[in-house]
């Protein structure tokens, strides 16, 4: 492994769970030694990527995180110009609602609004959603490159539930009835009791940069709700597109899967 990709692994495990945690914690997680994970340290810090509390001695991210964050965000507005619509389309469905953006690590959760009932689905921010086992990356898949769905339909299918899909044949059928109805439909490939709609958010190229999706608990959606939902999805992923990219009007069909 390189000293970026050492690097990148640190900030991404600062990332996750608890806000603040000690180094012999963080050289365990990651496999480093402490030697290499405090050499690493020492420069993200220089760097102001991380931050070191000085009477507690545990580190968490640095504030330029967020200023790198906020330089991509203003060459492209990705999460501004979504957000609000995510935040609308939670408030009028009543359940977890979450984007999701792409990029060579795979398909990667952005931003989640949680449904504020007692019974919800919990989808974690920065969460790599596996394109076989949801409706987000089933949605994704039916409007990428060819070379992208080849190589998820070649394979390997890691089995999360006894109802994730197993096989290149069966998700190509997933992924062509996304393609033709607009919007995918997941239940129970991720995590048992969970049923997912999800719309892809299309460039000017009329391929997926992301998804938005609508998740809920499977006891409490009907067949009505789904196509309701599926509207909805694919209304909201529509407005964010061509806000994003000034395209109007539905994808294209030319790229059949």
């Amino acid at each position: 492994m390189s000293t970026v990709a050492k690097a990148i692994s640190l900030l991404e495990m600062l990332g996750q769970g608890e806000p603040e945690i000690a180094l012999a914690d963080l050289a365990k997680r990651t496999g480093f030694d402490k030697a290499t994970a405090r050499r690493l340290l020492i420069s993200l810090i220089e760097h102001d990527l991380v931050e070191q509390d000085e009477g507690t001695r545990l580190y968490r991210l640095g504030a330029g995180v967020a200023r790198l964050a906020m330089m991509r965000e203003a060459q492209f507005p990705f999460l501004r110009t979504a957000i609000p619509m995510v935040e609308a389309l939670a408030t009028e469905t009543g359940e977890t609602v979450h984007l999701s953006e792409y990029s060579k690590r795979g398909l990667i959760s952005v931003h989640v609004i949680e449904s504020s009932k007692a019974n919800r689905v919990s989808v974690p921010l920065g969460e790599l959603l596996p394109m076989h086992a949801t409706a987000s990356g089933i949605a994704f898949l039916a409007f990428t490159e060819d070379r992208i769905r080849n190589a998820i339909l070649g394979g390997p299918f890691p089995a999360f539930t006894p109802f994730t899909v197993s096989s290149a044949m069966a998700l190509a059928e997933h992924v062509a009835a996304a393609r033709a109805r607009g919007y995918s439909i997941g239940s129970q490939g991720y995590e048992e009791g969970v049923l997912s709609v999800a719309a892809p958010i299309l460039g000017a190229d009329d391929l997926a940069m992301g998804t938005i999706a609508i998740a809920a608990p499977r006891a409490r959606i009907h067949k009505g709700d789904i196509e309701r939902h599926g509207a909805s999805v694919m209304a909201t992923a529509r407005t964010i597109s061509e806000q994003l990219v000034g395209r109007r009007g539905l994808p294209t069909r030319k790229r059949a899967s």
